[in-house]
């Protein structure tokens, strides 16, 4: 098998904010492997955040060039080898990892849905997201996100209920709160408990990643359920965080890829664990590869394709907020015209 790298640059549609920074454009890279005549895509969006970016996943795709052997159906030894190649990394790995499960799909002539054996009328509604802005212009993009029956609003300022009450003025969508961690635990316990009247679904990540006695004290203290996002990273953290959270938010740009979102479904509902899968700004073909196993969860933010004006692939659709698996083989996905 050969693969080979290329960076894109996806423009998003207005500046997305969120509680610890503002983007313009996502610098992402594209991944093709080769064998017999066909190819396998998949998808990078290294984030700062995690130790990644662009240059890194580059570097890491040079450094697993001639490691791939030559059976694309041995995912698991696949994998299993890049991670003894170099840590973390892990939305370079994910981009191999979605590639192989594309390129075994289309050997297969089958969706990945089916080579996981899911059933694609069971995908999820996914969320559109609003980023950081005044209340004024909030309520101003949930009127314009009115074909979107659930969304995901971020916050973690000092107008976050203004924000909330503004938005419940012109919509009647379910609302998910996404603080990014933007909160102090007392801030979170006031606010949240502030916003319940709202009927808020759920609160997503409101305070440190590592302040596992915060979340504690949180749920334990606001009639809205908790999902844990930046502290719950990969399978080895879900053990760690499911006493103090009642979900998770499996993003396969944060865990590896499909491989192991598989995994950590598998071990969250071993935990009693609601479960979300979101995303970070991605194209169409990432976002392809996620809305494969929505079949599993209970939540979906899968709308990173939809925040950018220069999408290169087709995928997925969306239809009155329904995501629609694409039916050909692999991911399903297209380079557009």
């Amino acid at each position: 098998m050969h693969i080979d790298a290329k960076p894109i640059d996806l423009r998003l549609t207005t500046p997305f904010r969120i509680s610890r920074g503002v983007q313009s454009i996502a610098s992402n890279a594209v991944v093709q492997i080769n064998f017999n005549g066909h190819t396998g895509y998949g998808e990078a969006a290294p984030d700062e955040f995690y130790g990644e970016t662009v240059e890194t996943v580059l570097a890491c795709i040079t450094q697993f060039a001639g490691t791939l052997g030559d059976d694309p159906f041995a995912i698991e030894d696949i994998l299993n080898n890049l991670e003894h190649i170099i840590r973390l990394n892990p939305s370079a790995k994910a981009s191999v990892d979605m590639a192989l499960y594309d390129l075994v799909g289309k050997l297969l002539g089958v969706p990945v849905y089916k080579l996981l054996g899911l059933n694609p009328t069971h995908s999820a509604y996914t969320s559109f997201t609003l980023g950081i802005d005044s209340p004024t212009n909030m309520a101003k993009k949930a009127l314009m996100a009115r074909d979107y029956p659930i969304l995901k609003v971020k916050v973690g300022t000092k107008n976050d209920i203004a924000i909330i009450d503004a938005i419940r003025e012109v919509s009647s969508a379910t609302i998910r709160v996404d603080a990014n961690a933007g909160w102090t635990p007392k801030e979170a316990i006031k606010t949240i408990n502030a916003l319940a009247p709202y009927n808020i679904e759920f609160v997503e990540q409101p305070t440190s990643p590592r302040d596992l006695a915060g979340l504690k004290l949180i749920r334990e203290n606001v009639p809205v359920p908790i999902i844990a996002d930046e502290s719950c990273v990969t399978v080895e953290d879900i053990p760690r965080v499911a006493k103090y959270v009642d979900g998770i938010n499996i993003k396969l740009m944060k865990c590896g890829g499909i491989r192991h979102a598989l995994k950590m479904i598998h071990v969250a509902r071993a935990h009693h664990l609601q479960v979300m899968i979101g995303c970070m700004i991605e194209s169409s073909l990432a976002i392809s590869a996620a809305a494969h196993i929505t079949p599993l969860v209970d939540y979906a933010d899968l709308d990173g394709h939809l925040l950018i004006d220069n999408d290169p692939y087709e995928g997925v659709s969306v239809v009155n907020g329904k995501l629609t698996l694409p039916d050909s083989p692999g991911l399903g996905i297209k380079a557009r015209a």
